[in-house]
């Protein structure tokens, strides 16, 4: 596991080189992400384990999704978005596309409501 620039951890699981990465995230209970924005991925998210919340904002829109087993979101490029868990903690899975560049400047620090 390595701590993503939000603060959750990650574990990444596999590359397909130049298309895509996928990776676990997971939060412990009550933990909040820092509220980031991707500089050149877009992710779409899928729920395991655990409950919480992601809050998402773009352009002046603002959404915020319960989070739960079976629950898939996307991240679009650019959006600022924040996640908590519950009191159980919270992990999902995730498809980065592009794969995850290794630079430290792809999550920029944002704005959210926790």
């Amino acid at each position: 596991m390595v701590t993503a620039p939000d603060g959750s951890a990650v574990r990444p699981l596999c590359v397909l080189e130049g298309a895509a990465s996928f990776a676990q995230f997971e939060l412990a209970p009550g933990q909040v992400s820092q509220a980031v924005s991707h500089v050149s991925v877009r992710e779409v998210w899928y729920v395991v384990a655990g409950r919480g919340e992601m809050w998402r904002g773009q352009d002046g829109r603002e959404e915020t999704t319960v989070l739960e087993p079976g629950v898939c979101l996307t991240i679009p490029l650019g959006t600022t978005f924040q996640f908590r868990a519950g009191p159980e903690g919270l992990r999902a899975v995730a498809a980065t596309v592009p794969p995850w560049p290794d630079t430290p400047d792809e999550a920029r620090p944002g704005q959210g409501p926790w």
